[in-house]
């Protein structure tokens, strides 16, 4: 194949672009992916979902260096080594972000991507449908690749949550994708007739069936510069180099750890770092590797005194049956991610728009699918979703193979540590509502005898887990901003025919998941791409509490 245009990375950005490059049938392109197929229950099965994130066949199995601030734990970053990126092994939940993000970025820089820019792509990848739960149709998009839906609410907790946050005097929200963020509500999930709903089934698998777009397996080591120009790629399989030229242009979508380091190793990035690992400068931008953000998590965990939670199903038997409906029928509690109440809150007065998320799940049990021993109970996962930590990624050395350094800084900032206490002790109100007064045990974790300040501070310390959102990695700016890496059309500062698109640019994490958003990405820089004019901006008002300065909820 004769490429005219390469992408790295078979992720949600990448896939995105894989099919909206070759729609027109014009233009021929190549995906370059390192990881394997999606085939298989583990990754299709909505409920399996704890499963493909701890597997080395799907995950590049990176880790961070030992995080000063958390006693020096070293955690885990799952990053998709498969088709479909992070796509095929998250936990599936939706979400676009606030309104005011996307408005921060344009203030930031990137021109074009304020909200009422990115709104009509985030219209245009979805295919929403609201299950009988409510929502605004004007705000959401109805025939695009990619199936939003929402869960079956069927366990009464659900809606124990949504009701303890009204009781607790917060707002209610139908949709928080469409108008209205804010509050408490039904959670929304990239799965579509049972199956997971990934980049790679919405787009990657329907482009490929287009003559023009193909997949090629293989570890991209680095960008061919010629000139100051981007003219292809060094790709390594089995064993075996080689160089593989673009027409007209490469775009790295290889996510927000490995496109940082593909443009290190390529000769793009601080001076200083690149002369250490013996690497010629091409282009001497600072800001490659840095503004590295995520969002971390605590889970905060209530025993159940009703045998209602999803612990029932926690033995082999349940599980097998579980698995046998899916398999057999795509439906039952495999079809669910189990994530289907949420809420966005704001901390405290004089903060605008939410900045503390909810994911709340009818079990008290880990990422890595270890169960409270404690049996039946509930957890709501909460965050701050803006904290002003700040990382890096940086080269362990030059050999493509080495996995890159990864250094979070988490709770560097004394404010995180105010931000987490606060959103523990809001939790507990939320908790202890009238509405869980049915369910309501005791408190597994972290326990009511962790209570001063500096016993949840240590509690955190512990037990704080990483959300699975970085970004910012290469992020999006004025080209006269010497740690932008790419202006706003997506292209690498300094180097003819390269573009970058993926959670590497954002210029700050959105509220939420981050799976929407680097669709959205992907989408918008295929448009920038092309040439063609953006689609037209929205002028499409989001809802801010009129209460805001002078009130938390």
């Amino acid at each position: 194949m004769n490429p005219d245009y390469i992408i790295v990375g078979s992720g949600s950005a990448g896939s995105a672009m894989a099919y909206r490059l070759s729609e027109d049938g014009q233009h021929n392109v190549l995906v370059i992916e390192f990881g394997g197929m999606d085939a298989g229950p583990l990754i299709q099965m909505p409920a399996a979902l704890s499963y493909p994130m701890n597997m080395k066949t799907y995950d590049w199995g990176y880790s961070s260096e030992p995080e000063p601030h958390l006693d020096g734990r070293s955690l885990v970053t799952p990053r998709g080594k498969v088709v479909g990126g992070s796509s095929s092994i998250n936990g599936m939940v939706y979400v676009r972000g606030h309104a005011k993000d996307y408005d921060y970025w344009e203030e930031q820089g990137a021109k074009g991507w304020g909200y009422g820019d990115v709104l009509p792509y985030f219209k245009r990848m979805e295919s929403w449908h609201d299950g009988g739960h409510g929502g605004d149709p004007t705000w959401r998009g109805t025939d695009g690749p990619l199936h939003v839906t929402r869960g079956p609410r069927a366990n009464p907790l659900f809606q124990a949550f949504v009701d303890a946050g009204r009781q607790a005097g917060y707002e209610v929200t139908d949709d928080y994708n469409g108008e209205k963020q804010e509050g408490f509500g039904p959670m929304e999930q990239t799965v579509w007739k049972g199956r997971r709903w990934s980049a790679a089934n919405a787009y990657l698998k329907p482009a490929l069936k287009r003559p023009n777009v193909d997949l090629k397996r293989g570890l991209v080591r680095k960008v061919v510069i010629e000139d100051g120009r981007a003219v292809g790629v060094e790709v390594e399989f089995n064993g075996k180099i080689e160089t593989i030229r673009a027409n007209r242009e490469v775009v790295l979508a290889a996510g927000s750890i490995n496109s940082p380091k593909i443009l290190l190793l390529s000769g793009v990035g601080p001076a200083a770092d690149l002369a250490e690992h013996g690497i010629d400068v091409v282009a001497d931008r600072g800001g490659v590797g840095q503004n590295l953000q995520d969002h971390l998590e605590l889970y905060i965990q209530q025993a159940c005194v009703q045998p209602i939670t999803l612990f029932k199903h926690w033995n082999l038997f349940s599980k097998a049956l579980i698995g046998a409906q899916w398999l057999f029928t795509k439906t039952g509690l495999g079809a669910s991610n189990q994530f289907e109440s949420a809420a966005f809150i704001r901390s405290k007065a004089g903060v605008e728009y939410p900045d503390i998320q909810y994911h709340f799940l009818p079990i008290a049990v880990r990422y890595d699918g270890q169960a409270a021993a404690e049996g039946h109970g509930y957890q709501a996962h909460v965050g701050p979703m803006r904290s002003a930590s700040r990382g890096a990624v940086t080269l362990r050395s030059a050999d493509p193979l080495d996995a890159p350094k990864i250094q979070f800084n988490y709770m560097s900032k004394l404010e995180d540590w105010e931000d987490f206490r606060n959103c523990i002790r809001l939790t507990r109100e939320i908790f202890g509502q009238e509405a869980f007064a049915p369910y309501a045990g005791k408190e597994i974790q972290p326990g009511s005898d962790v209570q001063t300040d500096d016993e949840l501070d240590n509690f955190i310390r512990k037990h704080a887990e990483s959300a699975f959102h970085p970004c910012g990695t290469a992020r999006m700016g004025r080209a006269d901003d010497p740690l932008a890496v790419v202006d706003h059309e997506c292209r690498v500062i300094g180097v003819e025919g390269l573009r970058l698109a993926d959670s590497s640019i954002f210029p700050r994490v959105t509220n939420g998941n981050l799976n929407g958003p680097s669709i959205m990405v992907g989408e918008k820089a295929s448009d920038h791409i092309l040439g063609k004019t953006p689609l037209a901006k929205s002028n499409a008002e989001p809802w801010i509490s009129p209460r805001w300065e002078e009130a938390q909820r």
